[in-house]
């Protein structure tokens, strides 16, 4: 039974990194988006972005900064362990919304992250990620309907607090 255990506990580990990474995009909290990634761990998105992962929460965060919204959705996460080394492929589904020319326009991409994982210290981080593009659209939207509801795009966000507990 401890061996069951230790697999799971293992990959909840990589799953909460998964979810800390998405959470780190969407709050720009770069702190948060730097202990995803080993300090010499690596990023590959197509032709977009290759670094170090530091650099890409960088990148990231600057861009999202410029935008009105965006939201990271993480699925169908597969994950492989050999001992403190492990693989994983996650689903992920990201729409953005932003001004250009004084349209309002959003982004939506599906794609994959296909990571390779160690665990340094008793911590799981990334070691190297590539990530596939599968569908993009961008297309004008319509002023929203209804406005924000209070959540924050930075560490003041309500999740903080309600986590913190």
């Amino acid at each position: 039974m401890t061996d069951t255990l230790a697999h799971v506990a293992n990959r909840q580990a990589i799953a909460d990194q998964l979810c800390n990474y998405a959470r780190a995009m969407d709050r720009i909290d770069r702190a948060l988006g730097y202990t995803v990634w080993h300090d010499a761990g690596t990023a590959r998105y197509g032709e977009m972005f290759a670094g170090s992962g530091r650099d890409f929460v960088d990148w990231v965060c600057g861009t999202h900064a410029q935008m009105i919204a965006h939201a990271h959705r993480i699925t169908n996460v597969l994950i492989t362990l050999d001992g403190d080394s492990a693989a994983s492929e996650a689903y992920v589904h990201a729409t953005l919304r932003f001004e250009q020319d004084g349209v309002l326009m959003q982004g939506t991409v599906f794609g994959r992250y296909l990571d390779r994982w160690s665990r340094r210290d008793g911590r799981w981080a990334i070691d190297h990620r590539d990530y596939v593009q599968d569908i993009d659209e961008l297309r004008r939207v319509e002023t929203p309907l209804v406005g924000a509801f209070g959540g924050r795009r930075d560490r003041e966000d309500p999740s903080y607090s309600v986590l913190r507990r």
